[in-house]
């Protein structure tokens, strides 16, 4: 069994982002923390926790966790190790902007059980921040790096978004460099997408900016394979590498079907072959935990042929792949010819240039 808490709050929303979050000047965690126990306690009479009642994993994300009080996330914690057992060694991940780090927070997330740190550093180049509406400077980045390694969090994860506007004059291999640079023991690369809700999307839809050539965008992408394999690392799924042994425990755990519980507003929940999601919103998901009143939007259960098709992408997208009987003989070998896959005796893997093309490639053999 798997844990997710959506944290949402942010100081601000950032100009690409399309996520359920709450900017807030002020940020509600104590509020916080008992809505989410409120939200827990509902969950502990699941039949999921037949299978299991031990948690491999824990990942507090956002939003942007690390604007609540560390004592708040320790609270959490606390209470979750309460009422469930955490696996040995299990993963405990917590998303953090850069500007939020200092000592004192670090080694109180270190004493509340914290042992891994996602960084969203998207960028070390002041316009490209400026841009995307961070909080943080380039600066902050590598001090943020230096005191989480300082209070004991080794297993530091850095993001990085390619395929920006040319009109941002983003340099994208400075970037990898000074990201390599801080020796994290993952790297997480996301290609940009223009949501129409969001800042970039209305300046996209006003003509104010221009999105990215396909072409451009997946010279970026290879080159941070390129760059990822050179340096040691293993480009183990379609937007992550990490060092031998520090591949992302958690977010592994969704891509093979794990699984798994999500609380808080917008979090999604998979068991026992079926899905829910939360109300959205913040207000509105704490008034439902303070009335007592059901928190799930919606629910679906999966037909098998969702399942196999869910499977499908979920297996391409990673470096492990999917048995080669899992797909027509002939499929595979236009793919191995186009180089868009590699194929041993017994499995099927997608290459970098097949996973520029993972969406069509599944709809392709979506009825198989």
């Amino acid at each position: 069994m798997h844990l997710y808490i959506h944290v949402p709050f942010c100081a601000r929303r950032c100009s690409y982002c399309d996520f359920a979050i709450a900017v807030r000047r002020e940020v509600p965690s104590l509020a916080f923390a008992a809505a989410i126990q409120r939200e827990w306690e509902q969950w502990q009479e699941h039949p999921a926790w037949a299978e299991s009642g031990t948690l491999d994993t824990v990942y507090v994300g956002g939003g942007t966790p690390s604007r609540l009080e560390a004592h708040g996330i320790a609270r959490l914690i606390e209470r979750i190790r309460a009422d469930r057992q955490l696996a040995r060694g299990a993963e405990v991940t917590l998303e953090a902007n850069p500007d939020d780090v200092d000592r004192t927070t670090a080694e109180a997330w270190v004493r509340a059980g914290i042992n891994r740190v996602s960084l969203g550093s998207q960028s070390f180049q002041p316009a490209v921040l400026a841009w995307m509406h961070r909080t943080h400077d380039a600066e902050q980045i590598g001090r943020a790096v230096g005191v989480l390694r300082a209070a004991g969090l080794v297993d530091i994860s850095l993001d990085l978004i390619y395929g920006l506007p040319e009109a941002v004059q983003r340099n994208w291999n400075e970037d990898l460099d000074r990201a390599f640079g801080l020796l994290p023991t993952h790297l997480s690369l996301y290609g940009l997408t223009i949501e129409p809700h969001t800042a970039l999307g209305k300046w996209t839809a006003r003509g104010e900016s221009i999105s990215t050539p396909d072409d451009r965008a997946a010279d970026e992408y290879l080159l941070a394979h390129e760059r990822l394999t050179g340096a040691g690392y293993q480009h183990y799924e379609v937007s992550n590498g990490s060092l031998p042994g520090r591949r992302a425990r958690h977010n592994s755990a969704y891509w093979t079907r794990a699984p798994f519980i999500g609380l808080g507003p917008s979090a999604h929940s998979a068991l026992l072959g079926g899905r829910s999601w939360n109300v959205r919103e913040w207000e509105e998901y704490r008034r439902r935990t303070e009335e007592g009143r059901p928190l799930t939007e919606a629910r679906e259960t999966l037909t098998p042929a969702q399942v196999r098709l869910e499977e499908l992408y979920l297996g391409l997208r990673t470096s492990d792949g999917l048995p080669v009987g899992r797909l027509p003989e002939g499929v595979v070998a236009q793919w191995r010819r186009q180089g868009w896959a590699e194929a041993d005796p017994g499995r099927v893997r997608l290459t970098p240039e097949g996973w520029l093309r993972l969406d069509a490639l599944v709809a392709s053999v979506s009825d198989y």
